[in-house]
């Protein structure tokens, strides 16, 4: 009698990201508002690149440092204009880009904890896109849990 039930809750939305080519967009603040908006207080939430040519990461965002370091090391495992590859059908920064993809992460899962994703201090969420030239870049985010 008069027990509380936690009340069990599934939301998705898409964010677009505007890529200006090359490097790291952060998509934090976007990602925790859909968890906001989702109502959800304990649970996970996914977030779901559709592309096979950027990836999605959890790092550093606070030392832009870091980032360039990312790059730097990715770039040796997956140069740009490498003549192993033979899918160059739109440049030097095809196959590589797929290459970073496949290494790195198309999804990731976060747990939700008292309403917003419970990242660590320095921790953001980026896309990290892997080609040089602009994209508009789709992400999906579901949030599943209770209220």
């Amino acid at each position: 009698m008069g027990e509380d039930f936690a009340q069990s809750v599934s939301f998705q939305d898409s964010l677009t990201v505007k890529t200006s080519g090359r490097g790291f967009f952060e998509i934090t603040t976007e990602v925790q508002r859909t968890v906001q908006k989702s109502g959800v207080d304990l649970g996970l939430c996914h977030c779901f690149i559709h592309h096979t040519s950027a990836s999605l990461v959890i790092t550093e965002n606070a030392d832009p440092k870091v980032l360039g370091d990312m790059e730097t090391f990715i770039s040796r495992l997956a140069p740009d204009g490498d003549p192993d590859f033979v899918h160059t059908a739109e440049g030097p920064d095809d196959m590589p880009a797929h290459a970073r993809s496949a290494i790195t992460h198309t999804s990731l899962t976060i747990p939700v904890t008292a309403g917003k994703c419970a990242l660590g201090t320095w921790q953001g969420v980026f896309v990290w896109e892997h080609r040089y030239a602009p994209h508009t870049r789709k992400v999906t985010v579901t949030v599943s849990g209770s209220r």
